[in-house]
């Protein structure tokens, strides 16, 4: 432990919601840890949609003005407050759930920080936190896949879709994706998915249903939100689940629940934070990742890395619906 002092750093700073034009790389001041923090030396950020949701306000936990946006990030322990027992300076950490992960530095509680193995560099340990545990809860908290089963699961070229779609498969599931084009079935194919419709082609209720001899699949996890929720509850098995956990295209429609009861469907909603209630828990779903990866059957696809400056770039990118895997920010050399 080191005396606490402010410090300058660079980093994203938002000062109104917006498009990405909002993102300024600025100076500004880190101030001194509060009790159980830690301060983190940043090598690199993950991005996901929710920075996207934030920086525009249309989020329903939004983050008040000016802030430094992302969630996720890497890098090493500089320093950390007194009593401060969960790491130590000098150790290799990730974490899930900042905010401030596009900068040069964050301070962060220490409980929320997983110790980075040996074995995984700075892009791979920015990339597998949020993701790869949100893949976790989404596929063991609703509904339990039994072996031969499918689960159709959409924007699956996509980074959460790319590690869905492995995981779900490593349960024994049949797996069918959807995605927008040919280049992306290849993607989804490559991650293990069973069948893949290209929605921009064919309609996901009508293929879903022909794959399934028009029983359709018993588990749908939905991303996108306001394209494919409403077909969701069509395309869905009798006694089947959905679970949404994004609003890539916007917000589902509104859900009358007595339309559910004719085929007994149930709906839930998803969001990593809530499967994140303790150290034990967050440890847990991260350790199952990290085992995952070093097993080799999850592996991690990184499509992008860009420089910190650059954060408006890859906002652009994932928004315009231009990757087909993780997209890093590197914050440090």
């Amino acid at each position: 432990m080191t005396t606490s002092i402010k410090t300058k750093i660079h980093g994203i700073r938002i000062e109104q919601y917006g498009g990405p034009e909002v993102m300024k790389f600025s100076e500004f001041e880190l101030p001194q840890l509060a009790p159980g923090e830690a301060r983190v030396k940043l090598y690199t950020a993950g991005l996901n949609f929710i920075d996207i949701y934030r920086r525009k306000g249309t989020y329903r936990y939004n983050i008040d003005v000016p802030y430094t946006p992302g969630l996720e990030g890497a890098g090493i322990v500089e320093e950390i407050a007194p009593g401060v027992t969960e790491v130590k300076v000098g150790d290799k950490v990730a974490f899930s759930y900042g905010p401030g992960s596009y900068a040069q530095a964050i301070n962060i509680p220490a409980k929320n920080l997983i110790a980075v193995p040996s074995g995984l560099n700075f892009e791979q340990a920015a990339a597998f936190p949020l993701q790869g545990m949100t893949a976790h809860y989404l596929l063991h908290e609703f509904y339990k896949l039994k072996p031969g089963e499918t689960v159709l699961i959409h924007a699956a070229a996509g980074g959460m879709g790319w590690l869905l779609v492995q995981w779900a498969k490593h349960l024994g599931a049949r797996v069918i994706g959807t995605v927008s084009s040919e280049e992306k079935a290849q993607i989804a194919k490559g991650a293990g998915a069973d069948e893949v419709i290209i929605y921009t082609k064919q309609d996901f209720v009508q293929e879903s249903k022909k794959l399934t001899n028009d029983k359709g699949p018993e588990f749908i996890i939905d991303g996108v939100g306001k394209d494919t929720f409403t077909k969701d509850l069509e395309a869905v098995a009798k006694r089947g689940h959905i679970v949404i956990f994004g609003a890539a295209s916007g917000p589902a429609e509104p859900l009358m629940p007595n339309s559910l009861q004719s085929r007994c469907v149930t709906v839930s909603g998803g969001t990593l934070f809530n499967y994140l209630d303790t150290r034990e828990e967050l440890l847990m779903r991260a350790n199952s990742v990290l085992q995952g990866i070093k097993e080799g059957w999850l592996r991690l696809k990184i499509d992008h890395v860009l420089d910190l400056k650059d954060a408006a770039k890859a906002h652009e990118l994932m928004e315009n619906r231009k990757t087909t895997g993780k997209v890093i920010l590197k914050c440090a050399d």
